[in-house]
């Protein structure tokens, strides 16, 4: 009789087990010590883990032309975050490839030995924004969570995840925790003709947004900081050009040489931005 429970009790122990395998865990604090950039992943288990970046984008912030206002405006919100004043969310606006996520992958390399650190977040996992500050909460170190290419369509869950931490949450804000966020839409939302009618108008003219075009614009209203990105000048862009054939080893002659080559690729691709520039100059150099 004995052995027979002793048996039942092993195969109950096992099946728990199996079943606390598959059930969500809270989120572990990994060895801070392997990286400055971490990546929040959820495995197909439902647990979430934080995974060091081994390579982390050497970018620098004397890489980054034709951006100066932006730069400072980035560069001096982030200085004052890990001197530990007071510092906005950020959210970066505007063309595609003009530097946005660069901008803040060069502040990271800057700052990173004055101890800022960074955690990548996908949109899908916004969700669990609370379990990542409550991880970094009581860590010395200030952490960006970042968000690339960030926008929502109608009823994501992200969306009033996102906006619940950057202000609105009955929890305090976390003095080390700052999330920058990149975006091409600067609503984050998608945007219809049809809700110009929601607007509402006075006689003497004011003008009153409906319900909706509200809700619309209170997440990027969140954002203490509105950092706006615009399309490169042909000028702009052979001189971003130059830099980076430059930072390749290509020699004076031959960036000068390279102009036409330069413009015709911004042509055949259909934009003139820093992005553009780069892969240029990464294909002439290695022709060269």
């Amino acid at each position: 009789m004995n052995e027979k429970f002793e048996r039942l009790m092993e195969r109950a122990e096992q099946l728990i087990a199996r079943i606390e395998s598959v059930l969500p865990q809270p989120l572990g604090a990994p060895n801070w010590s392997q990286s400055i950039a971490w990546r929040y992943r959820k495995r197909s288990s439902g647990h979430g883990t934080l995974e060091p970046v081994r390579h982390v984008a050497s970018m620098q912030l004397a890489d980054l032309k034709e951006i100066d206002g932006q730069k400072e405006k980035i560069e001096r919100n982030t200085l004052q975050f890990v001197q530990g004043k007071t510092a906005n969310n950020v959210l970066l606006t505007g063309a595609r490839g003009t530097g946005k996520s660069s901008l803040i992958k060069a502040c990271l390399n800057a700052y990173a030995g004055q101890g800022l650190r960074l955690i990548e977040v996908d949109k899908a996992d916004l969700t669990d924004l609370p379990d990542i500050v409550d991880v970094v909460s009581d860590r010395p170190e200030k952490f960006i969570i970042f968000c690339d290419d960030l926008s929502f369509e109608d009823g994501e869950p992200g969306y009033k995840a996102l906006k619940s931490i950057l202000d609105g949450s009955v929890a305090a804000a976390t003095p080390n925790v700052l999330i920058y966020a990149t975006s091409n839409r600067r609503h984050l939302l998608p945007e219809y003709m049809s809700e110009n009618r929601t607007y509402t108008h006075t006689d003497d003219g004011e003008v009153h947004p409906g319900e909706v075009v509200e809700e619309k614009i209170s997440l990027s209203e969140r954002f203490g900081l509105w950092v706006s990105f615009y399309p490169f000048s042909q000028d702009a862009y052979l001189t971003i050009v130059a830099q980076w054939l430059a930072s390749l080893g290509v020699p004076a002659s031959a960036i000068e040489a390279a102009r036409p080559e330069a413009l015709v690729w911004a042509l055949e691709r259909g934009s003139r931005s820093g992005r553009v520039a780069y892969q240029f100059a990464r294909d002439y150099a290695g022709r060269l």
